[in-house]
């Protein structure tokens, strides 16, 4: 074992702390993702943030190491109530799009269009506005239950998410 959690606690939350090192080990070491996998499931927030962003980061290296994980990201790390899960979600779907089955599809479909209904963090719903308009543009029924609320969220006092949702309105309308 690499003692992953133990290696990702610690020091300022917004941090990366020893994630870049944690992602490098397990670049070089395929057999420890699971290791690090496991780590979501820490008592430590931060602990579960850093996590998130080594996913983000094999992901864009080595896609293949994650696409074995999808259902077990699509029905256990969904359920972690934690911002930076959900926004790496929407992130880890578009990159992992590829390699998922329709029912996978599906489920993280669901999952985001939920997300943007009902999350208030405004890394979650641009996140989530970024991957459902990709997917929108090829899925007209998709793209119709997207736009009211990306109308909603245009008009949201937070110019990040009001710009983001103002911006996917654009990309559909083209």
């Amino acid at each position: 074992m690499k003692n992953f959690e133990k290696r990702l606690t610690g020091g300022h939350p917004n941090s990366l702390g020893n994630t870049i090192e944690v992602v490098n080990d397990v670049l070089q070491h395929h057999e420890y993702f699971e290791e690090l996998f496991n780590c979501y499931f820490s008592d430590d927030e931060v602990v579960r943030l850093r996590v998130s962003n080594a996913m983000k980061r094999i992901a864009k290296e080595e896609k293949q190491l994650l696409v074995p994980y999808l259902n077990r990201f699509l029905n256990e790390i969904s359920q972690i109530d934690q911002a930076s899960t959900q926004w790496t979600l929407a992130q880890l779907f578009l990159l992992l799009e590829d390699g998922m089955n329709q029912d996978q599809m599906s489920k993280a479909r669901l999952l985001l269009q939920n997300n943007l209904a009902n999350h208030k963090d405004w890394i979650v719903l641009s996140q989530t506005m970024e991957t459902l308009g990709q997917w929108a543009k090829k899925d007209d029924n998709l793209n119709a239950w997207l736009r009211p609320h990306l109308v909603r969220l245009s008009k949201d006092a937070r110019k990040s998410v009001s710009k983001k949702a103002t911006k996917t309105l654009e990309i559909l309308e083209n």
